[in-house]
């Protein structure tokens, strides 16, 4: 079983039982686990509905709505049989289906156990034999509660969850029947999903439903409703209720999630103008670390539009190059932000998001950049969006630093349009765990896991901190667990250490407090660094800001990037750090840039790069 965590990404995808009869579905659900992703499958059913009625030699009753749509009709004594139907169709292809990839599934309909409540519609209004009346006893009504605490223990406990209509009626008077992707939808947003897929018999919402290729790639709130029909309308619906949770919202097919070419994407904000649409949906993609691929795979495909050689690498790194010279220069941003995303939305020219600021803003700048460069014959420019920056892997980071060599880098780091970033200072992690003996704390000599932890922290800070007496230090996680042989405590030591100070030093003083009841183990050792204004590189972005008319600001940071990351084995590299968005606002619940500011980085990125090729010409 892959194992997950509360960071891990939750996609829910819902599938028709259409789909279901396509093996390849299985293959794609079965990949989103190996990537670590928790999955819930929403089933829907006519399909199976209509095999297990024939099985049975039951007509389907339908009604006809007033605008000629024919919908299922569920009285209380047909629920019986549509419960039956999924429980003996539908449910076991998917559990046949993922058992053969070797999937672990729990598989029921929503009304089990009251996984998801649904309040009664109003009475129908049909028509019959050409004369309107109303139907009352239609038990069809729409999700109200989903018991998200069970949920998310069965995400944990399987690989799949799939659930199906119908839901437990909140009057208590048996299940009520929903639609499979407003369900879908109402789950996304009650479980905070970051990928909701409808996927469909077609290749997403066609403009022309005669011309199968004449896919509506992207879509904002409103706009799908007039290219929608029949079932295509309920798509449509539950698309636009799920951009309210922050989900990435695509409806896909035909029968597949693989082809992007059968995509149709919802965006939940409407950018203000066209030159800001691709920081707008950069922001709306969900990447938090190890969650990069859906933006990543979509970034790769805005490149390939515009004529960009992209692509993403073995590490998941979004790579994308003009040029085949051999002076390179490096445009090095990251893809992944921290925990947790919310809605983006534009107030006026000011957007507000997870990753707007750290540092999809960035990323976004030097796509465009990239995208109206003219670089060169004998020069290379190459963007790199790099993953796991925000963790301590930092393996992004590292691939770029082993695989892409460059002459010079620009890392992507918000700084504000009028700030270049020099340097950063180094980052020097510890975990530090220490065992007591099971004691009862009204004991005078009792020694408590807590206390002792403590205690060696304190000690480990005091040396580090005597030999790099400008770091800064934190302690960022406790844990404690009591256990038959005694208990344990664990403490995560966190040091911010200036540039120049050696990381060998500080992990020989701080494992000399290791002893036979403390253990450490180094998780992170990255020197800092920085460098002058010396450097072509510097000089291009300060000519670039006098033909700005601003007066720069430079600075060395005490966070760590991943400057860091390729100066343990770059030398003489010129690197800085530049792109918009004021990084005080760096993982907080108040990320959001401006318009102007964005566009004013982006101006002067677009000169600086320019610069540096011309300034270098070939002698570096």
């Amino acid at each position: 079983m892959t194992v997950k965590d509360k960071t891990s990404p939750l996609y829910v995808v819902k599938v028709g039982s259409a789909t279901l009869e396509h093996e390849g579905i299985f293959g794609e659900l079965s990949e989103l686990v190996a990537r670590g992703a928790r999955v819930l499958l929403v089933a829907g059913g006519a399909a199976g509905i209509e095999r297990h009625y024939r099985e049975i030699g039951k007509p389907v009753r339908t009604l006809t709505l007033a605008n000629g749509d024919a919908v299922r009709y569920c009285p209380p004594s047909e629920m019986p049989s549509l419960v039956s139907a999924y429980e003996h169709v539908t449910l076991p292809m998917v559990e046949a289906g993922l058992a053969a990839h070797g999937r672990s599934v729990f598989a029921a309909t929503a009304s089990r156990g009251g996984l998801v409540s649904g309040r009664l519609n109003r009475p129908l209004k049909v028509v019959e034999k050409g004369r309107p009346r109303l139907v009352r006893d239609h038990r069809a009504g729409t999700p109200s509660d989903m018991d998200v605490a069970r949920l998310g223990v069965l995400l944990d406990a399987y690989d799949v969850v799939c659930v199906s209509p119908p839901v437990a009626g909140e009057d208590g008077l048996g299940p009520v029947n929903v639609d499979a992707d407003v369900l879908a939808a109402a789950l996304a947003n009650a479980l905070r999903a970051d990928h909701l897929r409808l996927v469909t018999g077609t290749a997403g919402l066609l403009r022309d439903v005669a011309d199968p290729a004449s896919t509506l790639t992207d879509l904002h709130e409103g706009e799908g409703a007039s290219f929608a029909g029949g079932r295509m309308r309920q798509k449509v619906r539950a698309a636009e209720l799920a951009l309210s949770g922050g989900a990435d919202v695509a409806v896909t097919g035909p029968h597949t999630m693989a082809d992007r070419s059968g995509w149709t994407r919802f965006w939940p904000a409407r950018e203000p103008a066209p030159d800001l649409a691709l920081l707008s949906r950069a922001a709306a993609i969900p990447s938090v670390s190890r969650d990069e691929g859906e933006l990543a795979s979509y970034l790769a495909g805005w490149c390939a539009e515009r004529g960009i050689e992209a692509g993403v690498d073995e590490a998941g790194n979004l790579v994308a190059t003009k040029g085949a010279g051999p002076r390179t220069l490096m445009l090095l941003g990251h893809l992944d932000t921290v925990p947790h995303h919310w809605p983006v939305s534009w107030d006026g020219e000011e957007l507000s998001g997870r990753g707007t600021v750290d540092a999809k803003g960035c990323l976004a700048a030097f796509l465009e950049v990239l995208a109206g460069a003219e670089v060169p014959a004998d020069g290379r420019l190459r963007v790199v969006g790099a993953v796991e920056e925000e963790v301590s892997s930092s393996k992004g980071g590292f691939h770029a630093r082993d695989n892409y060599p460059a002459d010079a880098v620009v890392i992507g780091e918000p700084s504000g349009s009028g700030t270049l970033t020099l340097g950063y200072f180094g980052l020097f992690k510890l975990r530090v765990t220490v065992r007591v003996p099971s004691g009862h704390s009204a004991s005078k000599s009792f020694i408590s896991a807590p206390d002792a932890l403590i205690g060696a922290l304190a000690g480990i800070r005091a040396d580090v901190l005597a030999k790099a007496p400008e770091a800064l230090s934190a302690v960022i996680d406790l844990r404690v667990e009591p256990g038959r042989g005694g208990d344990t405590a664990t403490g995560v030591l966190n040091f911010r250490v200036p540039p120049g100070v050696d990381p060998v030093d500080l992990t020989a003083v701080a494992l000399a407090h290791r002893a036979p009841d403390v253990d450490i183990t180094v998780e992170r050792a990255t020197p800092g660094h920085a460098g002058g204004r010396t450097s072509s590189l510097v000089k291009s972005f300060t000519a670039a800001f006098g033909r700005a008319g601003i007066r720069p600001r430079f600075v060395v940071k005490k966070g760590t990037s991943d400057m860091n990351t390729l100066a343990t084995t770059w030398r003489g590299v010129p690197m800085v750090a530049y792109g918009p968005g004021d990084s005080a606002l760096d993982h907080t619940e108040h990320e959001r840039v401006g318009a102007g500011e964005y566009r004013s980085s982006r101006a002067v990125l677009a000169d600086a790069v320019a610069g540096w090729f011309e300034r270098t010409g070939g002698a570096l």
